[in-house]
Protein backbone atom coordinates (compact mmCIF):
# COMPACT_ATOMS: atom_id res chain seq x y z
CA UNK A 1 0.00 0.00 0.00
CA UNK A 2 1.32 3.81 -0.84
CA UNK A 3 2.18 5.88 2.12
CA UNK A 4 1.16 9.61 1.81
CA UNK A 5 4.57 11.57 1.73
CA UNK A 6 5.28 13.87 4.83
CA UNK A 7 6.37 16.83 2.37
CA UNK A 8 5.26 17.77 -0.51
CA UNK A 9 7.06 16.48 -3.86
CA UNK A 10 7.31 18.57 -6.96
CA UNK A 11 8.09 16.06 -9.76
CA UNK A 12 7.90 16.88 -13.96
CA UNK A 13 6.91 14.89 -15.92
CA UNK A 14 8.96 15.45 -19.18
CA UNK A 15 9.77 14.36 -23.13
CA UNK A 16 12.20 15.55 -25.71
CA UNK A 17 9.69 14.86 -28.11
CA UNK A 18 5.71 15.56 -28.61
CA UNK A 19 3.16 12.37 -28.66
CA UNK A 20 4.80 10.11 -26.09
CA UNK A 21 1.67 10.29 -24.12
CA UNK A 22 3.12 12.34 -21.49
CA UNK A 23 0.29 14.51 -20.62
CA UNK A 24 -1.98 11.56 -20.26
CA UNK A 25 0.90 9.44 -17.94
CA UNK A 26 0.88 12.96 -15.58
CA UNK A 27 -2.87 12.87 -15.43
CA UNK A 28 -3.30 9.17 -14.67
CA UNK A 29 -0.61 9.21 -12.27
CA UNK A 30 -2.27 11.86 -10.56
CA UNK A 31 -5.51 10.13 -10.03
CA UNK A 32 -3.56 6.58 -9.44
CA UNK A 33 -1.45 8.67 -6.40
CA UNK A 34 -4.60 10.46 -5.29
CA UNK A 35 -6.80 6.63 -4.53
CA UNK A 36 -3.43 6.27 -2.60
CA UNK A 37 -4.43 8.86 -0.51
CA UNK A 38 -1.96 12.08 -1.29
CA UNK A 39 -3.05 15.35 -2.24
CA UNK A 40 -2.04 15.98 -5.54
CA UNK A 41 -2.19 18.69 -8.17
CA UNK A 42 -1.09 18.51 -11.73
CA UNK A 43 0.30 22.62 -12.93
CA UNK A 44 -0.11 22.32 -16.52
CA UNK A 45 3.32 23.95 -17.22
CA UNK A 46 2.90 23.92 -21.17
CA UNK A 47 2.37 27.88 -20.70
CA UNK A 48 1.31 28.84 -24.03
CA UNK A 49 0.05 25.20 -25.30
CA UNK A 50 -1.99 24.27 -22.74
CA UNK A 51 -4.44 20.89 -23.61
CA UNK A 52 -4.53 19.07 -20.25
CA UNK A 53 -8.12 20.37 -19.67
CA UNK A 54 -9.29 19.09 -22.92
CA UNK A 55 -7.93 15.98 -21.98
CA UNK A 56 -9.89 15.47 -19.25
CA UNK A 57 -12.88 17.64 -20.07
CA UNK A 58 -12.46 20.10 -17.87
CA UNK A 59 -13.57 24.24 -18.17
CA UNK A 60 -11.45 26.17 -16.73
CA UNK A 61 -12.86 29.99 -16.64
CA UNK A 62 -9.26 31.06 -15.66
CA UNK A 63 -5.91 29.85 -15.93
CA UNK A 64 -2.29 30.50 -14.83
CA UNK A 65 -1.68 33.70 -17.12
CA UNK A 66 -4.22 35.54 -14.74
CA UNK A 67 -2.45 34.37 -12.09
CA UNK A 68 0.51 35.63 -13.21
CA UNK A 69 -0.52 38.84 -14.20
CA UNK A 70 -2.25 39.32 -10.65
CA UNK A 71 -6.08 39.51 -12.11
CA UNK A 72 -6.31 36.52 -9.90
CA UNK A 73 -5.24 34.48 -7.02
CA UNK A 74 -3.79 31.46 -7.23
CA UNK A 75 -6.70 29.71 -5.26
CA UNK A 76 -9.03 30.62 -8.02
CA UNK A 77 -7.25 29.01 -10.45
CA UNK A 78 -6.61 26.04 -9.00
CA UNK A 79 -9.85 23.63 -10.46
CA UNK A 80 -11.03 20.45 -8.31
CA UNK A 81 -11.52 17.87 -10.68
CA UNK A 82 -14.18 15.14 -10.21
CA UNK A 83 -11.20 12.46 -9.88
CA UNK A 84 -10.28 14.11 -6.78
CA UNK A 85 -6.97 16.36 -7.61
CA UNK A 86 -6.90 19.61 -8.37
CA UNK A 87 -5.61 21.21 -11.76
CA UNK A 88 -3.66 24.00 -12.24
CA UNK A 89 -4.37 25.33 -16.09
CA UNK A 90 -2.43 26.75 -18.07
CA UNK A 91 -3.46 28.86 -21.34
CA UNK A 92 -3.20 28.31 -24.94
CA UNK A 93 -2.27 30.16 -27.73
CA UNK A 94 0.07 32.63 -25.78
CA UNK A 95 2.80 33.76 -27.28
CA UNK A 96 4.49 35.50 -24.68
CA UNK A 97 4.91 32.24 -22.75
CA UNK A 98 7.22 30.94 -26.04
CA UNK A 99 10.20 32.96 -24.32
CA UNK A 100 11.33 33.04 -20.82
CA UNK A 101 11.35 36.13 -18.96
CA UNK A 102 12.83 36.93 -15.12
CA UNK A 103 9.27 37.66 -14.76
CA UNK A 104 8.55 34.14 -15.66
CA UNK A 105 11.19 32.57 -14.21
CA UNK A 106 10.33 33.86 -11.00
CA UNK A 107 6.18 33.65 -10.76
CA UNK A 108 7.13 29.98 -11.54
CA UNK A 109 9.62 29.32 -8.76
CA UNK A 110 7.49 30.85 -6.38
CA UNK A 111 4.22 29.30 -7.56
CA UNK A 112 5.56 25.69 -7.14
CA UNK A 113 7.03 26.74 -4.10
CA UNK A 114 3.88 27.92 -2.63
CA UNK A 115 2.09 25.01 -4.08
CA UNK A 116 4.24 22.22 -2.32
CA UNK A 117 3.59 23.46 0.75
CA UNK A 118 0.00 22.81 0.41
CA UNK A 119 -0.07 19.12 -1.58
CA UNK A 120 1.75 15.87 -1.52
CA UNK A 121 2.86 15.98 -4.74
CA UNK A 122 2.85 18.84 -7.31
CA UNK A 123 3.40 17.23 -10.82
CA UNK A 124 4.49 19.50 -13.50
CA UNK A 125 3.27 18.31 -16.81
CA UNK A 126 5.88 20.53 -19.03
CA UNK A 127 6.22 21.28 -22.98
CA UNK A 128 7.67 18.73 -24.93
CA UNK A 129 11.35 19.89 -26.10
CA UNK A 130 13.91 21.56 -25.10
CA UNK A 131 13.34 25.08 -25.37
CA UNK A 132 14.61 27.37 -22.55
CA UNK A 133 11.12 27.60 -20.80
CA UNK A 134 10.67 24.00 -20.94
CA UNK A 135 14.11 22.79 -19.17
CA UNK A 136 13.40 25.95 -17.19
CA UNK A 137 10.46 24.48 -16.09
CA UNK A 138 11.62 20.85 -15.32
CA UNK A 139 14.88 22.10 -13.44
CA UNK A 140 12.12 23.64 -10.78
CA UNK A 141 10.91 20.70 -9.81
CA UNK A 142 13.06 17.89 -7.37
CA UNK A 143 12.57 15.37 -9.59
CA UNK A 144 12.46 14.52 -13.25
CA UNK A 145 10.79 11.97 -14.83
CA UNK A 146 11.62 11.64 -18.49
CA UNK A 147 8.93 10.11 -20.55
CA UNK A 148 10.07 8.38 -24.27
CA UNK A 149 8.99 5.34 -26.55
CA UNK A 150 10.98 3.01 -28.88
CA UNK A 151 10.81 5.19 -31.65
CA UNK A 152 14.56 6.16 -32.50
CA UNK A 153 13.57 10.10 -32.63
CA UNK A 154 12.28 9.63 -28.85
CA UNK A 155 14.89 8.19 -27.57
CA UNK A 156 17.30 10.15 -29.11
CA UNK A 157 15.43 13.19 -27.51
CA UNK A 158 14.75 11.58 -24.14
CA UNK A 159 19.04 11.62 -24.47
CA UNK A 160 19.12 15.54 -25.42
CA UNK A 161 16.93 16.17 -22.66
CA UNK A 162 19.18 14.33 -20.13
CA UNK A 163 22.10 16.11 -22.01
CA UNK A 164 20.81 19.96 -21.54
CA UNK A 165 20.04 19.13 -17.99
CA UNK A 166 22.66 17.77 -16.81
CA UNK A 167 25.34 19.82 -18.83
CA UNK A 168 23.10 23.45 -18.18
CA UNK A 169 20.83 22.60 -15.34
CA UNK A 170 23.31 20.59 -13.29
CA UNK A 171 21.03 17.56 -12.21
CA UNK A 172 22.47 14.36 -12.06
CA UNK A 173 19.39 12.50 -11.57
CA UNK A 174 16.60 10.95 -13.44
CA UNK A 175 13.71 8.96 -13.84
CA UNK A 176 12.37 7.18 -16.77
CA UNK A 177 9.30 5.89 -18.13
CA UNK A 178 9.36 3.96 -21.71
CA UNK A 179 5.80 4.23 -22.54
CA UNK A 180 3.93 2.32 -25.78
CA UNK A 181 6.49 -0.60 -25.40
CA UNK A 182 6.05 -4.07 -26.70
CA UNK A 183 7.54 -6.47 -24.03
CA UNK A 184 8.78 -5.59 -20.30
CA UNK A 185 12.24 -6.99 -21.96
CA UNK A 186 12.43 -4.05 -24.96
CA UNK A 187 11.65 -1.09 -22.08
CA UNK A 188 14.40 -2.12 -19.63
CA UNK A 189 16.97 -2.82 -22.11
CA UNK A 190 15.95 0.53 -23.74
CA UNK A 191 16.96 1.93 -20.68
CA UNK A 192 20.00 0.25 -19.67
CA UNK A 193 21.18 1.94 -23.10
CA UNK A 194 20.42 4.96 -22.12
CA UNK A 195 22.54 4.57 -18.93
CA UNK A 196 25.25 3.18 -20.73
CA UNK A 197 25.32 6.14 -23.17
CA UNK A 198 24.75 8.24 -20.19
CA UNK A 199 27.83 7.29 -18.64
CA UNK A 200 30.05 7.42 -21.76
CA UNK A 201 29.23 10.77 -22.97
CA UNK A 202 27.77 12.81 -19.86
CA UNK A 203 29.06 12.01 -16.89
CA UNK A 204 32.74 14.11 -17.85
CA UNK A 205 30.58 16.74 -19.18
CA UNK A 206 28.54 17.08 -16.49
CA UNK A 207 31.22 16.96 -13.57
CA UNK A 208 29.30 14.42 -12.01
CA UNK A 209 27.70 11.07 -12.73
CA UNK A 210 24.07 11.11 -14.52
CA UNK A 211 21.95 8.36 -13.19
CA UNK A 212 18.25 7.38 -14.46
CA UNK A 213 16.09 5.53 -11.98
CA UNK A 214 14.07 2.74 -14.62
CA UNK A 215 10.31 3.39 -13.26
CA UNK A 216 8.77 0.66 -15.70
CA UNK A 217 7.04 0.33 -19.10
CA UNK A 218 3.59 1.01 -20.39
CA UNK A 219 2.97 -1.63 -22.90
CA UNK A 220 0.88 -0.52 -26.39
CA UNK A 221 -3.08 -0.78 -25.62
CA UNK A 222 -5.48 0.02 -27.50
CA UNK A 223 -7.57 1.29 -24.45
CA UNK A 224 -5.13 4.51 -24.54
CA UNK A 225 -5.80 6.12 -27.44
CA UNK A 226 -9.91 5.24 -26.37
CA UNK A 227 -9.84 6.92 -23.51
CA UNK A 228 -7.80 9.74 -25.41
CA UNK A 229 -10.85 10.13 -27.74
CA UNK A 230 -13.31 10.03 -24.58
CA UNK A 231 -11.30 12.36 -22.65
CA UNK A 232 -11.57 10.42 -19.99
CA UNK A 233 -8.88 9.23 -17.78
CA UNK A 234 -7.68 5.40 -18.82
CA UNK A 235 -7.26 4.53 -14.99
CA UNK A 236 -11.08 5.31 -14.27
CA UNK A 237 -12.74 4.47 -17.81
CA UNK A 238 -10.61 0.94 -18.05
CA UNK A 239 -8.97 0.20 -14.90
CA UNK A 240 -8.14 -3.56 -16.14
CA UNK A 241 -6.19 -3.04 -19.02
CA UNK A 242 -3.06 -3.94 -18.99
CA UNK A 243 -1.57 -0.43 -19.81
CA UNK A 244 -3.76 1.04 -16.37
CA UNK A 245 -1.50 -2.01 -14.64
CA UNK A 246 1.61 -0.38 -15.31
CA UNK A 247 0.49 3.38 -14.43
CA UNK A 248 -0.67 1.80 -11.27
CA UNK A 249 2.92 -0.21 -10.42
CA UNK A 250 4.88 2.82 -11.72
CA UNK A 251 2.45 5.26 -9.33
CA UNK A 252 3.50 2.89 -6.44
CA UNK A 253 7.50 2.66 -7.28
CA UNK A 254 7.38 6.89 -7.43
CA UNK A 255 5.23 6.99 -3.92
CA UNK A 256 7.84 5.05 -2.18
CA UNK A 257 10.76 6.19 -4.11
CA UNK A 258 13.40 9.11 -2.43
CA UNK A 259 14.55 11.13 -4.84
CA UNK A 260 15.89 8.86 -7.85
CA UNK A 261 19.37 8.09 -6.98
CA UNK A 262 19.89 4.48 -8.07
CA UNK A 263 20.73 2.92 -11.39
CA UNK A 264 18.61 1.42 -13.65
Amino acid sequence: MMHTTPKGRSIAITSGKGGVGKTSIAANLAWALTKAGNMVLVLDADLGLANIDIMMNLHPTATLHEAFIGELPLDEVIMHTPQGFDVLPAGSGLPEYSRLTSDVRLQLHDFINELCRRYDYVLLDTGAGISDIVMYTASLAQEVVIIATPEPTSFADAYATLKVMATQHQRGHFSLIMNQVSTQQEGRALAEQLQHIADRFLGERAGQPVTINYLGEIPHDAAVPKSVRERRLLLEGHPNVPAAKALIQIATAMDHAAQPVGRV
